[in-house]
């Protein structure tokens, strides 16, 4: 966990840093969070900014200790170059999409809602189709992600129904929510790492393009399987005398053939 990338760390730290502010805001951040019924009223904003906003500290914790466990290994997976920027458009794709979700399931309903666990449930489904790939994404019918996924999906059901978490108590959990991201997550993680492993400016290498800066003519006799191995060179033959009656015996090299 404490070699978790940098861009996940970020996004954990944030949530209780983001909440501490949201304690000191003249309506407790009520004007940042997603309701359905804002759909209809076209605030399509809100569905970004309730990622911002959790329900109290517990919350905010358990949100931030979850993003930092399934996140590090999705980001991983993104790699270092573009990596973090990919990540973080898929955490937040996941979290709007959840928002979405939601909304469209309640819709035209005031209540309203916080929080950013569907963007952790989209990072608990793409989580779910990392493990034991070896840095590579499971297949859907794989059978470590078939089981997974519906014990993710009892938990989240009978945590909802029954109406209680860590840092909820007194308000309904957005189960809803929590499983539309993490079929967004699970389903958008292989398509997602397909895109961004596409590098446009990446030159494909030649044939003979040798690692160690030779060229390429001496690449290609270092490669020959007729060669023994490692020479790279051969001792040109001594032109012989031009006198034949000459029987001066023919000097034998001082040193051995240089091997590399």
């Amino acid at each position: 966990m404490f070699n978790a990338p940098l861009t996940v760390v970020l996004i954990a730290l944030s949530m209780p840093v983001l909440f501490f502010f949201q304690q000191r805001l003249p309506d407790g951040g009520a004007g940042m969070a997603f309701a359905p019924a804002d759909l209809a009223e076209g605030r399509w904003g809100t569905l970004f900014t309730v990622m911002l906003l959790h329900g109290g500290w517990a919350h905010a914790i358990m949100n931030a200790i979850a993003a930092l466990a399934f996140g590090a290994p999705v980001a991983r997976l993104f790699g270092d170059r573009i990596g973090p920027t990919v990540f973080l458009l898929f955490y937040v794709a996941c979290g709007a999409l959840a928002a979405l979700g939601y909304g469209l399931v309640h819709w035209g309903s005031t209540q309203p809602m916080v929080g950013a666990s569907g963007a952790v449930f989209g990072l608990i489904g793409a989580a779910t189709r990392l493990m034991g790939g070896q840095g590579r994404v499971l297949p859907l019918t794989d059978r470590r992600v078939l089981s997974a996924s519906p014990a993710w999906m009892a938990v989240n059901v009978v945590v909802g129904l029954i109406g209680y978490a860590p840092g909820v108590q007194g308000a309904r959990i957005a189960w809803e929510a929590h499983a539309v991201g993490f079929v967004v997550g699970i389903l958008a993680i292989g398509p997602w790492r397909a895109c961004s492993a596409r590098d446009p400016n990446r030159r494909a290498p030649r044939r003979f393009d040798s690692p160690i800066g030779l060229s390429d003519h001496r690449s290609r006799a270092a490669l020959s399987p007729s060669r023994p191995r490692g020479r790279l060179f051969h001792r040109e033959k001594e032109p012989r005398c031009s006198s034949p009656k000459s029987s001066r015996p023919r000097e034998t090299p001082s040193s051995p053939l240089r091997r590399i």
